[in-house]
């Protein structure tokens, strides 16, 4: 058993000090330091840093050079590592759409890295399973994802492969795309996430009703807020049950509507990355799902100036959260770690320091820097 001392543990509703966290694979509790001291055979003094959960990115799509469409098990690895240095203890692998044989492909990848990133010796995040992006989308709503290879919604093509999907984002109002989230919904515990969608309000709702519980990265590559007809946004924002993630880059959604939607969404606002290759990456041309696309600074655009995904590190989007929504550390830290985890289904064993839950932990400063990272109680990961 180990032992955290002099931190500012972050739980849920609020931050405590003067406690030690006690864990082992699994958190065990949190208990007066000095019981704490004869009780852990080893103690970590945290120095006055922030105890947190660890970080549950459920859309990335690579990080220093790698990306999950590339079908490569190894680049996949070198994700999993380099993201213990931003504070993410776990991931959902997300893939752009693609041609699907090479989906059949990762999927089959992804399955044998799961296990593998469940070991003590796997010097990574946790793998939880992967997040399709794609491919049953409106091409209207394409963004930087490759027309080419867009479907239209086909369950039977995703049923084989339920095992291994926790969130798929499609759009609902293409043919077929009622039977399609109904069916997923019966018969799978896929999280079905709305976007790339050229949904109105109304249909928005409707695939809510149906089954849809979240909403791909809020406001980008969907139908706007409009007061004739609210879209997907609306739908979105209004809707209590239904999570929203944000690329909290203040590029892609200005940081002026971090404190509405804070406000709005509450325990299911979501952050993700949405990171790219190109992310830990200096600037210059990158290749995205077969299309070449340029980062600047924090920008990253295909030739043609469309916007596609960013280079955000999780850590950083933790603290523009915080500082751009005026709220306490606790809750930003949630959006990352312990919403994140619920809207993927996972959060019955991730995303908060309560007992029985893996023993995910991050030591981070008021600047939000990592400095210590914890997976299922092996430090991974100090700066």
């Amino acid at each position: 058993m180990k032992a955290i001392v002099n931190g500012r543990i972050l739980l849920p509703d609020t931050e405590i000090q003067g406690k030690a966290l006690l864990f082992g694979k699994k958190i065990i509790g949190i208990v007066d330091e000095a019981a704490a001291r004869e009780q852990a055979d080893e103690i970590i003094d945290a120095q006055g840093l922030y105890v947190a959960p660890g970080l549950v990115d459920t859309h990335i799509h690579g990080y220093q050079g790698a990306d999950v469409s590339d079908g490569d098990p190894e680049g996949v690895r070198r994700m999993a590592k380099g993201l213990l240095e931003n504070g993410v203890t776990s991931f959902l692998p997300t893939t752009l759409t693609v041609e699907w044989g090479m989906l059949e492909k990762i999927c089959d990848q992804l399955r044998t890295l799961r296990k593998e990133s469940r070991v003590d010796d796997f010097i990574g995040a946790e793998i939880l399973g992967m997040h399709m992006e794609g491919p049953f989308i409106n091409p209207s709503k394409k963004g930087a994802q490759n027309e080419n290879y867009i479907l239209k919604p086909d369950a039977e093509k995703v049923l084989p492969l339920a095992d291994i999907i926790r969130v798929i984002t499609c759009a609902p109002e293409m043919e077929g795309g009622d039977e399609f989230v109904s069916t997923l919904k019966q018969n799978t515990d896929i999280c079905i996430s709305i976007g790339h969608t050229g949904a109105n309000y109304d249909q928005a709702c409707a695939a809510f009703h149906l089954g849809c519980t979240r909403c791909t990265h809020t406001f980008n590559a969907m139908t706007a807020l409009m007061h004739r007809d609210p879209g997907v946004v609306g739908a979105a924002l209004t809707n209590d049950n239904v999570y929203c993630e944000l690329i909290p880059d203040t590029f892609h959604v200005n940081k002026a509507l971090f404190p509405l939607m804070h406000r709005m969404k509450g325990d299911h606002l979501v952050l993700i990355t949405d990171a790219l290759r190109s992310a830990g990456m200096p600037d210059g041309e990158y290749e995205n799902g077969g299309q070449v696309f340029v980062l600047k600074g924090i920008e990253c655009r295909l030739l043609d100036g469309t916007i596609a995904g960013s280079v955000l590190r999780f850590n950083h989007g933790v603290r523009n959260l915080r500082d751009h929504a005026h709220i306490p550390m606790h809750l930003a830290v949630n959006a990352a770690s312990l919403n994140a985890a619920a809207s993927a289904g996972v959060d019955r064993f991730k995303g908060s320091l309560t007992p029985g839950k893996d023993a995910d932990i991050i030591l981070m400063d008021d600047a939000c820097e990592v400095h210590k990272t914890i997976v299922r109680g092996v430090c991974k990961y100090e700066k």
